[in-house]
């Protein structure tokens, strides 16, 4: 008798701890995906490539705005894959292959090189390009009236170029002659030449245009402008914003003064620029991106958006040695 009520007791705990794990089963299983679904519904994962040309100040801020507005907007979605390459055009395209072979969420082109072979790369993934001057020029359009349409869009960095080149003789008055100096690898720098080189012969100015291919001419060529001329004009330009300091070392025998199109060009050899805020520029391209992300907008129809609020700014350091006197209306360069 006891034997079976100990059987009994036996196989009735069994029962009731099954009975027990199975509703406990059924009871995560039943939780488990419904949080899940909850998950997947209200914090989607997106991964975004980001392609930046070149360590650089201006670019460094530019790619910090665009991932801190992304992250602000979509905190702990978004998983960012950051490449940078070196200033080596060709990488660019291998970096930019690889995102269209993984099929990111979207891609982020720091500088026009790094647009052009996004472009290159997909038809598909919506491409953001930042720090790009001019997408007409660099995307080869014809026609363009502000919006690439397809699967580009973007914020440019151009401040206006009358602007900048008035700066010459508002800063040097004697001046007669002005040398403009860039790289013939960077169309954007082309496009930016010409024009301010016609706003200065307007000012009736003489201008001569000096390129070089690559960082290893660049003091040769800038040593030659300096002799000719009596200012130099520099466009917002990759390679001569990362060779500034060889380029202020070039100039500094002759005390030539030099404007630029960008603020991180002038701290390295300038007198002043009439600029943007590139972490201020990335923040409005990573707004874009989370409108593009979120289905808010097809960026098909998204025109390229503009720095709002470029400014005179001047390099304390650089002015006062060649004795500049620097009038009113001129923030100085942190």
């Amino acid at each position: 008798m006891n034997t079976k009520k100990s059987l009994l007791a036996s196989i009735l705990c069994a029962v009731l701890v099954t009975g027990c794990f199975v509703g406990c089963s059924n009871a995560s299983s039943g939780a488990d995906p419904s949080a899940e679904s909850l998950h997947s519904e209200n914090t989607p994962e997106f991964t975004i490539g980001v392609c930046q040309l070149a360590q650089h100040p201006s670019l460094d801020a530019a790619t910090k705005g665009f991932m801190d507005a992304v992250e602000q907007a979509l905190p702990g979605q978004v998983r960012f894959d950051v490449q940078n390459a070196s200033n080596d055009i060709p990488t660019c395209g291998v970096i930019c292959n690889g995102f269209a072979a993984n099929g990111v969420d979207l891609i982020l082109a720091n500088a026009t090189p790094a647009l052009q072979a996004a472009a290159s790369a997909t038809i598909d993934i919506p491409i953001l390009g930042t720090a790009v001057t001019e997408y007409g020029v660099a995307l080869n359009l014809d026609d363009f009236d502000g919006t690439v349409g397809g699967n580009v869009s973007g914020t440019s960095d151009l401040a206006p170029l009358d602007e900048q080149a008035s700066l010459i003789p508002q800063l040097v008055p004697d001046a007669e002659t002005v040398g403009i100096l860039y790289c013939s690898a960077e169309p954007n720098s082309v496009y930016q030449a010409d024009a301010v080189k016609a706003a200065l012969e307007d000012a009736g100015l003489a201008v001569s245009v000096y390129t070089f291919s690559d960082s290893n001419d660049v003091a040769a060529v800038t040593a030659a402008a300096c002799a000719e001329a009596d200012a130099l004009y520099i466009p917002t330009d990759n390679t001569a914003a990362s060779c500034a300091a060889a380029i202020r070392n070039a100039a500094a025998p002759s005390g030539t003064p030099i404007v630029t199109g960008d603020a991180d060009t002038c701290r390295g050899c300038g007198i002043a620029s009439f600029c943007i805020d590139y972490y201020e520029l990335g923040r409005t391209t990573g707004e874009m991106a989370v409108r593009i992300l979120t289905g808010q907008a097809d960026i098909a129809e998204m025109p390229v958006e503009y720095s709002d609020c470029p400014q005179k700014m001047y390099n304390a350091e650089i002015t006062s040695a060649l004795g500049i006197t620097v009038p009113e209306g001129f923030a100085p360069l942190d």
